[in-house]
């Protein structure tokens, strides 16, 4: 009997790298790490201090949760004998899938998670052990933080972020070697992805002067007013705190009443004209709305006095005065865009006081006005942290638009820090091009003066619930005295702007409101095209204190909410006049759409 042949095992051909493009490569390394270096060691004097002095006050609280775990000696001990039973669970049933049975779960992943999509991780016994181990004491780390004793509501959130971030950094995704699909990427080129990930991180860091400034787009197949913020308009008016944009009619008759846009200053207006498709904007103009919108300064430390008072003024006070001599119209509706929406209820407010409701309907899309629970935004908004931001402000005249961008992004770090690190610098791949990341990338400075009066008394103590709290242009503001008709949308899946905290925001108001909620999450909620065919919405007549309560007898609706929205307002625009045209009026045209202040990037 012929001796049966083995199959032969197949390994991944190796690729080794070229010694001279080594070389070469090295030496480029160190030039530009002479730069980066150089960059980074001048920014410390100033950063430097500050940041240790964060990274210190959140050590103590770290400290303090270690002293009264280990207070409860029975209790610290009862919690690692569940972890070693679990880890003893796992090994048993590892052990057979070592043999070829087939590997059988302790624990899973999260729903949603996508660190483990690859199929190594369920398939391969080695990196499906390393992952649930990593699962387990996560898991348990979790339950440790969680139920400590001791701590206040805030300072136990506080921990229990941190610790989130911590726990994430961590995971086995992260790093090449315990990553099976990087493991497999670096056999496959000869360590080329490394190498490719190695430049990548060098371009980050030297784009950032010495601080990792991580793409997360292809940034250079963009450009403004050619391939996104599209939408045809004209400037018809600007002065040194925004432009305002008047669009083309897309329509033979708009209705009589102009619609006023308010987008947040936090970051750039055009989320609502990304492409044609999904455009809000556009979208507004097919349906026959003669559309006008702030566009926002992109501030520098010229501008560190500007304050909330300046946004009021220079903002929807100036535009209703442009837009009435561009259309002869006293009166508009309005929307507003988180920040942008809270603008908009202190512009109601204020305009209210003074006998003069010129904006006769508000849409706010996801704002918050009562910020008692302001989701996990919290935890950057304690005395120590806003003295430190204040006193970093102080030397630049403004908040940087990196920081903001981070704190964002730490609210979803896996998503938009972890994924990115793997993607760029571990598998060594340029960035893909989306637009709603060029965006994302896209960010703004705050100024000094307007930042902390923003975090002080809106989300630190609260104040513009309660009627006086705030006073601007000197006009005690009142938002009880807000009596126009509302329509105030929020995402059930935000996490900048909890809804059942907007929706406490939408019971300050006297006039009558019309709460909805849409699927999804901080922006795609919002935008959300009814060709889409995505998600869905809930409405509900009537307006009770408890948020859960309306939520219980909501109606959902399949689909996007923007036409039940067009219908609300269009009942409140009057009747249809000829088209209007951006310059036929009074105002004279100043520049395209989108204009020259949004095209202000603080990194390419």
């Amino acid at each position: 009997m012929a001796e049966q042949k083995k199959p032969e095992l197949k390994l991944p051909e190796i690729k080794m790298p070229d010694p001279a493009e080594m070389a070469q490569l090295f030496s480029h390394i160190a030039e530009k790490s002479q730069v980066i270096v150089k960059d980074f060691l001048s920014r410390q004097s100033t950063d430097g201090a500050h940041d240790m002095k964060d990274t210190m006050a959140l050590g103590k609280s770290f400290m303090e949760m270690t002293q009264k775990i280990m207070a409860d000696p029975a209790k610290l001990a009862q919690a690692q004998m569940d972890l070693w039973k679990n880890y003893m669970e796992l090994w048993q049933k590892t052990l057979p899938a070592m043999f070829g049975q087939p590997m059988e779960s302790v624990v899973r992943e999260p729903k949603g998670d996508k660190r483990f999509k690859h199929d190594d991780w369920q398939d391969n016994v080695l990196f499906s052990y390393i992952k649930q181990s990593y699962l387990l004491t996560s898991g348990w780390i979790y339950d440790m933080v969680a139920n400590v004793e001791g701590f206040d509501d805030k300072t136990k959130k506080k921990l229990q972020f941190y610790t989130r971030q911590f726990v994430d950094a961590l995971s086995p995704s992260n790093f090449a070697m315990t990553n099976p699909e990087v493991v497999r990427a670096t056999i496959e080129s000869g360590g080329q992805n490394l190498i490719n990930g190695l430049k990548n991180m060098l371009g980050d860091l030297e784009r950032g002067k010495g601080k990792l400034s991580m793409r997360m787009t292809d940034l250079d197949a963009f450009e403004l007013g050619k391939n996104v913020a599209t939408t045809p308009g004209k400037v018809v008016y600007q002065n040194e705190m925004m432009q305002l944009l008047q669009y083309d009619p897309s329509t033979p008759d708009v209705f009589k009443k102009p619609l006023l846009i308010f987008p947040p200053w936090i970051n750039k207006f055009y989320i609502m004209d990304l492409r044609p498709k999904n455009s809000l904007i556009k979208w507004c103009v097919d349906q026959g709305f003669t559309v006008f919108l702030m566009s926002w300064i992109n501030p520098d430390e010229k501008m560190a006095e500007k304050a909330f008072d300046d946004y009021l003024k220079d903002g929807p006070l100036a535009a209703l005065e442009a837009i009435e001599q561009a259309t002869g119209e006293a009166e508009v509706n309005a929307l507003g865009y988180c920040l942008g929406g809270t603008l908009l209820s202190v512009t109601n407010a204020y305009l209210a006081a003074q006998g003069t409701p010129r904006i006769t309907s508000g849409t706010h899309l996801t704002t918050m006005l009562n910020f008692a629970q302001p989701g996990e935004l919290e935890v950057f908004i304690e005395e120590e942290q806003i003295a430190s931001l204040e006193k970093r402000m102080e030397l630049k005249g403004y908040l940087d638009g990196s920081e903001m961008a981070t704190t964002f992004s730490m609210l979803r770090a896996n998503d938009l820090i972890w994924s990115f690190f793997i993607s760029n610098y571990l598998l060594g791949k340029d960035p893909f091009p989306f637009d709603l990341l060029y965006w994302n990338s896209d960010s703004t400075r705050m100024p000094a003066k307007m930042h902390s009066f923003y975090l002080r008394n809106l989300y630190q103590h609260n104040r513009l619930k309660d009627p006086g709290g705030i006073t601007l242009l000197g006009t005690p503001i009142d938002l009880s005295k807000v009596k126009v008709p509302t329509y105030f949308l929020s995402a059930i899946e935000d996490h900048i702007a909890p809804w059942t905290s907007t929706y406490s925001g939408s019971l300050l108001f006297t006039g009558p409101v019309k709460f909805v909620l849409s699927g999804s999450g901080h922006i795609a909620g919002p935008i959300n095209p009814p060709a889409a065919n995505k998600y869905f919405f809930w409405t509900n007549p009537k307006h009770p204190a408890d948020a859960d309560e309306w939520l219980k007898e909501a109606k959902q609706t399949d689909g996007s909410w923007w036409p039940d929205w067009a219908k609300w307002l269009g009942k409140l625009s009057g009747e249809k006049v000829p088209a209007r045209v951006p310059g036929t009026g009074k105002l004279p045209v100043i520049e395209d759409a989108p204009g020259s202040y949004v095209k202000a990037r603080l990194v390419k």
